[in-house]
């Protein structure tokens, strides 16, 4: 989580944003707060739908597995869909915006006495960043956790997601 919220904060920053001095608190806590926040929803999300679907969906998996299918085409689906499922809030927040709802950043910045217009492309920006950041952390913990539930022997280990 950390890892994808930073690194994506870093290159947000010092890339699309170019702020003179990138790690001024003033510039990088509230977007690594931002991206920190969105990231933890969106991994725990794809996490748990991860770890629900290996659970039902073992008999499936096993039957795979015996006909031939390595590890990575058993889960094949499951990880899609795990991966949907975490990046569905974001997408959906993406959707409304500035239509339904006016985000926090570019509302304060109109308050501020900014341009809406900059408001605007500053938190088109930030979306973007929320996304790539979502997109990256759930990619990772799904990975790492597919990872998990096999042993090396390309075995189905469901032991390690819930005690049976």
């Amino acid at each position: 989580m950390f890892v994808s919220s930073f690194a994506v904060s870093v290159f947000g920053l010092a890339a699309i944003i170019r702020a003179d001095n990138w790690w001024e608190p003033r510039y990088s806590i509230p977007v690594l707060g931002m991206l920190l926040g969105n990231t933890m929803t969106a991994v725990a999300l794809s996490l748990d739908r991860f770890t629900t679907y290996v659970w039902e969906r073992r008999e499936i998996i096993e039957a795979k597995l015996l006909l031939g299918h390595t590890s990575k085409e058993a889960l094949n689906t499951i990880l899609r869909d795990s991966l949907r499922a975490g990046l569905m809030p974001v997408i959906n927040s993406m959707a409304i915006a500035g239509i339904v709802s006016l985000p926090g950043m570019m509302t304060g910045q109109i308050l501020a006495g900014n341009s809406p217009n900059d408001a605007v492309r500053y938190q088109i920006v930030i979306w973007l960043l929320i996304a790539a950041g979502c997109g990256f952390g759930s990619i990772l913990v799904v990975k790492m956790a597919a990872n998990r539930v096999f042993d090396e022997r390309q075995r189905l280990r469901i032991d390690r997601i819930y005690k049976v």
